[in-house]
């Protein structure tokens, strides 16, 4: 069956492509629509970002991506914006700019134009959302695309100054899916139903779960792998949910972090502003928490959180369900705890209850969109002043996310003071014994590991006291 989408309002039917093809290869090399560019081809500078058009009830919302991690199966049913598309065309005075357009021509916002195309789709997805139009919110906006000539001051001075947007047509065509397309030997799935994916991936357990894309399209933007068996999660209905309870946050496997972070957000503050520094709006718009769980990246940063949140995976095959603790989830590097045939459902997050704190720490090179040298996820609950309960939980200290248990128990029922404070911390910076690499020595994560729960006391002794350098 032959895969359907529209580009700038152009119907495109896909029959005899790879499905490995990128999204951004196709708009190149296919149809020649060079405006959209390969910068890095790993989704860190957004040369290649484009917009994903969707009809939500009464509104068309505008969500940007890499095009370069997009393979073609992930576009189908899709309505997709790139550079072309923007400026309208008039037969009286030719192409007619987008205000923002208009703007960053007026302010000199450009220079050599290679990453311009990007910015502006980032910019437009920017000015047809909710979001106010704030410096922060800019900040944001613009985290996922680079500019190594003008700088920033001038895209951001034409951002500020641009007040009024063109919005485009409303989408009200609903395109058709399939269920699998093949191509050359290569198979790639789209199930629909919990159940679907179940047998298919029972039958096949050799294929590669896709969800978002983010980690595992590398692997095809840049290495051009040709992966004989996918099996893509994203259409999948039981996958999608977010279910809040009195108890619990439940976040289905195929749910992205975009969508998540409203209620992060809401229930757990400092887990919230760690998300929105991996990496851009266009990586969260596709990236999935459960695919960070999966992953079992020794330095993934949702991993330590979840971990001192007290998480757990709700685990699916063909032979039925189980539950497990995130914390039993890894066993050793990229090695987890999932069986032939297994795949994660979902994963519970339980809610802080009066007594109970937690809060996070990312510590990486940048501040956006940069790999972890150390994550510290700290929870700890009060009886008084006295220490009832704490979860101590890093990444980046050893092969798989790891708990500091035996700092943990030098702390039970102690009070909650300086002093005890200064002596867990001396004990958590040789529990460890981490790897020294290009991001970080072990001599370095040791001490900030330890220097990470000395903050997380001083932020709750005094929480208006700002203790961070970048203050967003």
């Amino acid at each position: 069956m032959a895969l359907q989408f529209t580009i700038n309002g152009v119907s495109q039917k896909i029959e005899r492509i790879s499905p490995t093809v990128t999204l951004l290869d196709y708009l190149r090399e296919y149809i020649s629509l060079k405006g959209t560019k390969e910068g890095c081809a790993e989704g860190d500078c957004g040369a290649c970002t484009v917009i994903i058009a969707e009809r939500q009830k009464r509104n068309t919302t505008y969500r940007v991506i890499n095009s370069c991690l997009l393979v073609l199966p992930q576009a189908d049913g899709k309505h997709i914006l790139t550079i072309e598309g923007l400026a309208c065309k008039s037969k009286n005075r030719g192409a007619v700019l987008e205000p923002i357009q208009k703007s960053m021509v007026e302010g000199d916002g450009t220079q050599c134009g290679f990453c311009t195309p990007g910015i502006m789709m980032s910019l437009y997805a920017f000015y047809n959302s909710n979001k106010i139009q704030t410096d922060k919110n800019i900040h944001e906006a613009l985290a996922g695309n680079l500019c190594r000539c003008t700088g920033y001051r001038s895209i951001v001075d034409a951002a500020r100054q641009e007040r009024t947007f063109t919005k485009k047509k409303a989408i009200s065509e609903n395109l058709s899916t399939v269920a699998e397309y093949n191509h050359d030997g290569q198979r790639f799935f789209k199930p629909k139903t919990l159940k679907e994916l179940s047998k298919i991936y029972s039958t096949y357990p050799s294929s590669t779960l896709l969800a978002g894309g983010t980690d595992l399209g590398i692997s095809f933007s840049k290495d051009r792998k040709t992966t004989p068996l996918i099996i893509f999660t994203g259409d999948v209905k039981e996958l999608g949910i977010i279910e809040e309870t009195k108890e619990a946050l439940t976040i289905g496997s195929a749910v992205t972090y975009s969508e998540i972070l409203p209620y992060l957000e809401k229930l757990f503050p400092s887990f919230a502003n760690l998300v929105t520094r991996i990496g851009s709006d266009q990586i969260r718009n596709v990236g999935t928490l459960c695919g960070n769980i999966a992953t079992a990246s020794p330095i993934g940063d949702t991993l330590p959180c979840l971990m001192a949140l007290n998480s757990q995976l709700q685990i699916c095959s063909d032979l039925g369900e189980r539950r497990i603790d995130l914390e039993d989830f890894f066993i050793s590097y990229r090695k987890t705890n999932l069986k032939k045939g297994e795949f994660i459902q979902s994963v519970s997050i339980p809610k802080l209850n009066a007594n109970q704190t937690f809060k996070a720490y990312k510590v990486s090179k940048r501040y956006d969109q940069d790999i972890s040298a150390v994550i510290g996820a700290f929870l700890v609950e009060f009886n008084q002043e006295i220490v009832a309960k704490t979860i101590i939980a890093f990444g980046g200290m050893d092969a798989i996310p790891r708990r500091a248990n035996q700092s943990e128990k030098k702390l039970i029922g102690k009070t909650w003071n300086e002093e005890n404070i200064y002596k867990v911390s001396e004990k958590i910076s040789k529990e460890f014994k981490p790897i020294s690499d290009f991001r970080a020595s072990s001599t370095y994560r040791n001490q900030v590991a330890g220097n990470l729960f000395k903050r997380f006391y001083f932020d709750l002794l005094d929480p208006n006291k700002p203790n961070q350098v970048v203050d967003l």
